[in-house]
């Protein structure tokens, strides 16, 4: 039974064409994979369903209903709810207040019944499966605990349709399983969801249908049983060989960055010696130590016991601005609050990074930062509509990431430190990423890539580093590098050695 039909919709702004007469449709009971690269038009048309833009032409059809001059309330009034990927919540408020927002629940003498909320609160957590206390503030849970809150919120609407953007882009392996068999159960009661991702195996895990969109246009939908992650991922990067093998072997220099005996908040005794022009990458269990010995290098924690030596020379621990002195450079994860200043231009992104090294230095000189970041833009291939005076947030996921990292690379640094670099990016900006590594290889740098994607290091790195409980596991040479053998050590199924 069919719950939506979106047909022929067309949208632009300032009149430029975004979505040029697409079609979806979703039934009851169904997981709906809307799939395309960034920029391809998959938000603009849910922003449309959720009633935060107007579309041009087009007609919607939901649970047998037109639906016309939508508003967000209207879209929520009519069963259609959207969990955002940054996540819509207030860390000053308790969970079951975040939950009643704007619609408490009041006693006969006009009060608010606290106790009915949380009660009901504690009733909709036991049904989704959630240890979450609906009294705890929402500053204190983690990422996934927070992302299931939301959609908690959303069902607490009564929902019939659940947008998902990119849910389990925070999520360990753990809360991804435990959110899909969240999303079944829902789905076995009629519920149906649309669910955006860029990761390939979570799609064939969860979706029923899917539909593809490239550069504002429909390409195709179909089922998934009737398809492939190949054929999906040219569909939408249009026959481009996005997905084929980017690594390549080439000279490796001296040791340029030594870790020893070293040990902090969330890792312990890292030992690990990396080379001029080598690409490491560091995966684990989410929470496994890898990210946490990231941060400590470049000063964002102190370590305890241990030292770092960057060229012979002993770093300082805990301050950023000696990690930078010293050449280091790192992506943070979770760009848009630990990287991107969202009101910024490009060129003050791209160029406050080399400002802080320049402290001393009284004048900007406009025309030699312009000339550094028509470079940068050059190298790493940034497209922003007009240019450099463009908002860092007018910019798709894969473009903001590469200013960040064109803001790092304009302070010379010689070694970097990618936290998730490629997180909610699509397959098209993921592949000039990983070409944009190994050029930088090429070129002498060092970099130490964390992610949870093993394909993703095999597309670039020459060793794997396994992190299982703060310890390094397993030490993977390239040809050693696999899924299976990486999760046999992240998992503890094989001991360190």
């Amino acid at each position: 039974m069919e719950l939506l039909k979106m047909k022929n919709i067309v949208k632009s702004f300032s009149g430029v064409t975004v979505l040029h007469g697409v079609d979806l449709e979703v039934g009851q009971g169904e997981v709906h994979a809307l799939l395309g690269e960034n920029g391809a038009g998959k938000s603009t048309l849910m922003n449309v369903l959720a009633g935060v833009f107007p579309m041009d032409s087009g007609e919607i059809i939901f649970d047998g209903q037109p639906l016309t001059d939508l508003t967000v309330k209207k879209s929520e009034h009519a069963g259609v709810a959207f969990v955002h990927q940054e996540l819509n919540l207030f860390n000053d408020l308790k969970v079951y207040e975040n939950l009643f927002l704007q619609k408490e629940i009041l006693t006969k003498l006009g009060t608010l019944d606290k106790k009915k909320m949380i009660r009901e609160t504690k009733e909709l957590m036991d049904e989704l499966g959630v240890d979450i206390s609906p009294t705890a503030m929402v500053s204190e849970l983690e990422t996934g605990r927070k992302q299931l809150l939301e959609i908690a919120k959303a069902l607490h609407t009564n929902a019939k349709l659940l947008i998902l953007d990119e849910p389990t882009t925070a999520l360990n392996n753990a809360e991804i399983e435990h959110l899909f068999t969240i999303v079944n159960r829902l789905k076995e009661k009629g519920k149906s969801f649309i669910f955006i991702s860029h990761k390939m195996h979570e799609i064939f895990t969860i979706a029923d249908r899917y539909t593809v969109f490239r550069n504002g246009q429909f390409i195709k939908t179909g089922n998934i049983a009737d398809t492939t992650p190949e054929e999906v991922t040219l569909l939408m990067v249009g026959g481009s060989s996005s997905a084929s093998e980017v690594y390549h072997t080439r000279e490796l220099g001296d040791v340029v960055l030594k870790i020893e005996n070293y040990s902090g908040p969330g890792f312990e005794n890292i030992n690990l010696d990396v080379r001029k022009g080598e690409v490491i990458g560091l995966t684990g269990l989410m929470g496994a130590g890898a990210s946490e010995l990231l941060q400590s290098i470049f000063g964002v924690n102190n370590a305890d016991t241990g030292k770092v030596w960057v060229e012979g020379k002993e770093l300082k621990g805990g301050i950023i601005h000696e990690a930078m002195a010293n050449k280091i450079a790192m992506i943070a994860a979770n760009r848009k609050e630990n990287s991107i200043i969202p009101d910024f231009t490009l060129l003050d992104n791209v160029s406050i990074s080399s400002h802080m090294l320049s402290m001393r230095k009284m004048v900007i000189h406009k025309k030699k930062e312009i000339g550094r970041y028509n470079r940068m833009k050059e190298m790493l291939n940034i497209k922003s509509a007009h240019g450099y005076n463009d908002l860092i947030v007018s910019l798709s996921g894969g473009n903001q990431q590469k200013v960040i990292l064109a803001r790092w690379l304009n302070t010379e640094a010689d070694i970097l430190l990618m936290d998730n670099p490629t997180q909610g990016i699509d397959v098209g900006a993921k592949a000039e990423i990983y070409r944009l590594i190994m050029e930088l290889a090429n070129q002498g740098k060092t970099i130490l890539v964390n992610t949870l994607e093993i394909p993703e290091i095999q597309k670039i790195a020459d060793r794997c580093i396994v992190f299982y409980h703060g310890h390094i596991q397993k030490i993977l040479e390239r040809q050693e590098i696999n899924e299976e053998n990486v999760m046999l050590y992240a998992t503890n199924v094989k001991g360190a050695e």
